[in-house]
């Protein structure tokens, strides 16, 4: 759908169904800002409104994972982290994969979650898995200050910290481009799995174990100079493994893959957000007569 106001008074809105598989209604979004902003801010308070410790979790969540890894995964499995301080390790990784996780968690259900207002209300589609994209980036914010706070303790206050060389040109200018990555792979697949939930209910209930895989898949806890030579090839097809990486190499200056890995990451990004834009936009015209 779409709203035409040309040639109508100021005072008169015409709303009109999306013909085009490939249009965006950028003009729509930015009339919609208010309500952009609104979601944005209603999914970052929603989240534990009714919690005891509040946005405490946000802090807690990862440092509690990042306590289980090391004990299992570093201490008893003797999962090498490439000389690493472990909950270093952890956390860095865990912190920009949380946030792909609940940006695809959130958008992935977007469309069959929201029907009630859709079938009652117009506003442009998209601003639903937009603003779980954006309102995760405060929590992202938040576990980047948890993880710079053990990071500069450990770098000027203790010893050992000869492992980590960090890339300041790399924390400043490549780590947000990175980010902006990850944003636009979970939003592209999150497109994805939204629209195929409106025929596919499976899912939904499929969503949390595909991502407990996703996370096994990706060098979160484990390093890639763990994988052997001849199969780091798998990791062109994942663009998550080449973005955490690149987030360890600009904080600790280790780096197992190479540039031409994190090219094909961008490349398989820009195929599945277009796809995931073209098959959103094709099930969002019709859906809530489905339902």
């Amino acid at each position: 759908m779409k709203a035409n106001s040309s040639n109508q008074s100021p005072y008169e809105i015409v709303i009109e169904p999306n013909r085009k598989w490939f249009y965006i209604d950028w003009r729509g979004i930015l009339q919609y800002r208010d309500l952009l902003f609104l979601l944005v801010r209603r999914d970052f308070i929603a989240k534990y409104k009714q919690t005891i410790l509040g946005p405490t979790w946000f802090i807690l969540q990862p440092l509690l994972t990042t306590i289980v890894f090391t004990i299992f995964f570093h201490r008893v499995a003797k999962v090498s982290t490439d000389g690493l301080p472990p909950h270093l390790f952890y956390l860095c990784s865990l912190m920009v994969w949380n946030y792909f996780a609940n940006c695809l968690k959130s958008t992935a259900n977007s469309l069959v979650a929201n029907t009630n207002i859709f079938s009652k209300v117009y506003f442009p589609r998209l601003i639903v898995p937009l603003s779980s994209v954006i309102s995760n980036l405060f929590t992202f914010g938040i576990q980047l200050g948890t993880f710079l706070v053990f990071y500069l303790y450990f770098k000027f206050f203790l010893q050992g910290s000869e492992n980590i060389q960090p890339n300041l040109l790399m924390i400043i200018v490549v780590l947000p481009l990175l980010l902006v990555q990850a944003a636009a792979f979970s939003l592209g697949v999150g497109l994805w799995i939204s629209a195929l939930t409106t025929k596919y209910r499976d899912l939904v209930f499929l969503m949390g174990f595909l991502t407990q895989l996703w996370l096994y898949a990706t060098p979160v806890i484990y390093p890639v100079s763990a994988i052997p030579a001849h199969w780091r090839f798998i990791m062109a097809i994942n663009p998550m493994a080449a973005i955490v990486d690149f987030y360890r190499y600009a904080f600790f200056g280790t780096l197992a893959l190479s540039s031409k890995y994190l090219f094909l990451s961008v490349v398989t990004t820009m195929v599945v957000l277009v796809s995931g834009l073209l098959a959103f936009n094709k099930v969002e015209r019709t859906f809530v007569d489905t339902i």
